[in-house]
């Protein structure tokens, strides 16, 4: 990266390559990343994937801007090139936010509720005797 290039990201253990002939976003790799394991992330560029790219990478990936509208793929050995207008990209946050906010238990009072109906259910006396209130 000493040739003025920024990276973006760096898939861990492969990543997956979409390619769409319709619509502005052309090519959108997605996998895990190294930096947040676990973290799923999504990168759609506005442009055709470039030629020779494979469907799925097996081997870590890094994404890198070269210049402006310039990005460069690389992987076992290998580099790919092209232009897009934009990239967007977009983060699988969902368990860091579950971390930072845990849910809320339910109410002692509601848990013996379901638990009872539940038991009922599972019987016909118990089944009839729900229909019997339910009337």
């Amino acid at each position: 990266m000493s040739d003025g290039s920024a990276r973006l990201a760096q898939f861990q253990g492969g990543a997956e390559c979409r390619r769409e002939s319709e619509g502005p976003l052309g090519l959108t790799l997605m996998g895990r990343t190294a930096e947040r394991p676990g973290e799923v992330l999504r990168l759609a560029f506005a442009a055709p994937a470039p030629p020779g790219l494979p469907v799925r990478f097996f081997e870590d990936v890094l994404v890198e801007r070269t210049a402006a509208d310039q990005y460069r793929i690389a992987a076992g050995g290998r580099e790919w090139r092209f232009a897009a207008r934009a990239l967007y990209v977009q983060r699988d946050v969902g368990a860091a936010f579950y971390r930072a906010i845990p849910g809320r238990p339910a109410p002692l009072l509601r848990r013996v509720l379901y638990r009872v109906l539940l038991a009922l259910a599972r019987s016909r006396a118990g089944l009839a005797l729900l229909r019997a209130v339910r009337r």
